[in-house]
């Protein structure tokens, strides 16, 4: 598969989403981002922004076997992973497998699970895997928990742990619709809604995700990556000292790690088989900000992560990229070189 055989597969799976979706430009482009990149999506939003009609959209569109599992305090870990089931007729104990054995699984309002819950997710979105009576049982290929989240509830809720925020490769803010986007949501949803097209399958998403992980990414490029991480936790060396009090807890590994597969996935998308620094630009608020724990003066002075994210990109300097030659209607494609 070439690289524009995949933009143009990724373009038609986008636009089918999108044919449900009004607006949401940005959520549909980085579910897929997180489905190329082998990663998991935490989508924030408050009720009747269509996160779950989303997710729903998108799985029709990918193909594979899909399952939403609603959240609740009552909810123990059996109830998404299975447990032992004992067999009268075999007088011994049978694995019924719970429904997270998908290719995607929707984690309806995540909050909402206790501890013990939480911990048996982490298993399964770190490792792909789950243990139940001491044997290891993996999931399926691929593999993606896209969970969202209410932002304004307070009643009944267990707020996710920094141990299982860093395991969501994006988090995304879904915002309201503007206001043209609200009249066509009215025109388009009112009568019979439009249903999407299947356009990929498993085995076309296990290829694409191959093709995103062999995108070229310069050293300029990722040691780039690395001073943005780096900011988070030693911000005085990137001359913002202002910072030092306002960062509790910076970025880790994993968020160096994924803003380089992020990045791969969104240059794919665009058509690339290189990362530019505008790509790592344009996934990075979603790639950090949940990783960066806040002081508490900065919680109080209504700081956002994003802010925060936003500021270290304002004062890290990205290298420029250089083309040998003028690019050419028809030209074979290049991979521009890069200095600081």
């Amino acid at each position: 598969m070439t690289t524009e055989q995949a933009a143009r597969l990724l373009t038609d799976a986008i636009a089918q989403v999108q044919r449900v979706i009004v607006g949401q430009e940005h959520m549909v482009e980085q579910l897929m981002v997180s489905l190329l990149a082998k990663g998991h999506t935490l989508l924030e939003g408050v009720p009747g922004v269509a996160k779950t009609l989303a997710v729903r959209s998108f799985a029709t569109v990918v193909g594979g076997d899909f399952a939403r599992i609603q959240f609740t305090p009552d909810l123990v870990p059996s109830d998404i992973v299975g447990t032992r089931i004992y067999s009268a007729s075999k007088e011994k104990f049978d694995i019924e497998l719970g429904p997270v054995f998908v290719n995607f699984v929707l984690a309806d309002e995540i909050n909402r699970s206790p501890a013990k819950v939480q911990a048996a997710m982490l298993e399964l979105m770190a490792e792909q895997q789950v243990s139940i009576a001491g044997k290891t049982y993996p999931a399926k290929k691929p593999f993606i928990v896209i969970a969202t989240q209410n932002p304004i509830e307070s009643e009944g809720v267990y707020p996710l742990p920094e141990a299982q925020r860093d395991r969501f490769l994006l988090k995304v803010d879904v915002p309201y619709p503007r206001g043209n986007e609200e009249f066509e949501i009215l025109r388009r949803m009112s009568v019979s809604p439009p249903q999407p097209l299947p356009v990929l399958n498993p085995e076309l998403v296990r290829q694409l995700q191959d093709k995103a992980s062999n995108v070229f990414v310069h050293n300029l490029v990722a040691e780039y990556v690395v001073r943005l991480v780096l900011a988070t936790r030693t911000p005085a060396e990137f001359g913002m000292p202002d910072l030092v009090p306002v960062i509790s807890i910076g970025c880790s590994p994993r968020a160096t790690l994924g803003l380089v597969a992020a990045s791969r996935a969104l240059a794919l998308i665009h058509g690339r088989d290189y990362v530019l620094p505008t790509d790592v630009q344009s996934v990075a608020k979603d790639v950090m900000s949940h990783r960066i724990v806040l002081g508490f003066d900065a919680v109080a002075d209504n700081v956002s992560q994003a802010q925060v994210v936003e500021r270290i990109l304002a004062m890290v300097p990205p290298p420029t990229p250089v083309w040998n030659q003028p690019q050419q209607v028809g030209a074979p494609r290049q991979t521009p070189a890069f200095h600081n």
